[in-house]
């Protein structure tokens, strides 16, 4: 079966998405038949240039940057086209072929403007403008951030995005509150996929002091990191001694480096930049607990599923995708609420024993839930039923 996989953002861009689509096509790639041959024929298509990126390493084939007739191509050869989010121009192109396609929303793209159903400049949740006709919200929200002109624009493209994600063969959505949230038709849920064979055991309980908190990701608005140095500053106040690690990079960074300043944080709150490879790991084994504050609405909460995976305790957010991936395996907080968080964080504090007992609790949720093998059979199966149900 000739297999594309579009993903606007792929490898060597760093982030969830990218990690997701670049684990998916490895498997799907080491698929075989009964003969030992490859089950796919698989094509990555993507927007992202290479760079010092080896892409002869990789057991498929990359086309990066197609122009639109190259495009129209790919799809045209292919059997099955899956998309990693509603990209306008393949949604169209594969829609004119005809070709089945596999849509995955790793965020809300076909049903908001900006993709994120937080609405803007008061940054709270969506209720959902666009799906109720409420468009004129929509356009306020946009031209909060750009303008009245680009805010006509991205509306205007919504209705081609929306309409077209209606009509593809199957909406693949990484949560249970994904696919609720877009309630698009054809849907079904497909956790992501973590590997389990890679995952190292808990952390002990017995430590020395401190014991370090840490946050993994992209330093934005939406992730609640200023939350969380408040929740930080209250602990110091209260003498409570442990580390903070911000780990990561992004816009936000010189408002919170602002922040650590203003409270007096220095001596126990560190960011450390961009990680990756052997310095991530490094890093992350001395962590022991991973904080999620986010205040909008995570699609899955990738970094929760590998930190559970590694039996380490989670705290996270009660909101969205985040929730449903921590469910009662680790410790939960309202979004947005300073003092709910440093209550999670003291609770460790107090009893380090938590760390051990939903650690183990967390692993065994994240195995039974999302391990990479079912991620990967899970898509293979879709492909087969939509070439099926097409031909």
């Amino acid at each position: 079966m000739k297999l594309l996989l579009y993903s606007h953002s792929f490898a060597p861009n760093v982030g969830g998405v990218e990690t997701v689509v670049l684990s998916l096509a490895r498997g799907l790639a080491e698929l075989r038949t009964v003969n030992n041959r490859p089950l796919f024929d698989l094509t990555v298509a993507t927007e992202t240039p290479a760079g010092n990126f080896d892409d002869a390493s990789l057991p498929f084939t990359v086309v990066r940057h197609p122009g639109v007739l190259a495009l129209r191509r790919l799809i045209g050869d292919a059997d099955v086209i899956h998309l990693a989010g509603p990209v306008l121009l393949p949604l169209f192109l594969a829609r004119l072929a005809p070709k089945p396609v596999a849509l995955e929303h790793h965020g809300y793209q076909a049903i908001c403007p900006n993709g994120l159903l937080l609405h803007q400049p008061d940054g709270s949740i969506c209720p959902g403008h666009f799906q109720a006709g409420r468009y004129e919200k929509c356009l306020r929200c946009q031209a909060a951030e750009t303008s009245w002109f680009q805010s006509l624009k991205q509306l205007w493209l919504m209705f081609s995005r929306n309409l077209l994600a209606r009509r593809v063969a199957c909406n693949i959505a990484v949560s249970q509150h994904v696919l609720d949230r877009i309630a698009l038709p054809r849907a079904r849920v497909v956790y992501h996929g973590i590997d389990i064979a890679a995952a190292p055991s808990g952390v002990a309980e017995t430590l020395v002091a401190p014991l370090r908190f840490s946050y993994l990701g992209r330093f934005v608005g939406e992730k609640g990191l200023p939350v969380l140095l408040k929740a930080a500053q209250l602990l110091k106040r209260e003498r409570r001694e442990f580390e903070l690690m911000l780990i990561g990079d992004g816009s936000q960074r010189p408002q919170l480096e602002a922040m650590i300043r203003q409270y007096d944080l220095g001596d126990c709150v560190h960011i450390t930049g961009f990680l990756e490879g052997a310095a991530l790991a490094k890093m992350l084994e001395s962590v022991h607990v991973v904080v999620m504050p986010s205040v909008w609405e995570e699609a899955a909460g990738l970094a929760a599923m590998e930190q559970m995976m590694r039996g380490r305790l989670v705290i996270a957010s009660k909101i969205g995708g985040l929730a449903e991936t921590v469910g009662d395996a680790g410790l939960v907080c309202q979004p947005g609420d300073v003092a709910d968080l440093a209550r999670c964080m003291r609770e460790v504090l107090e009893d380090r024993s938590l760390m051990t007992s939903l650690g183990r609790k967390g692993r065994e949720r994240a195995v039974s839930l999302f391990p990479r093998e079912r991620m990967i059979t899970a898509h293979d199966a879709i492909y087969r039923e939509i070439v099926q149900r097409d031909s």
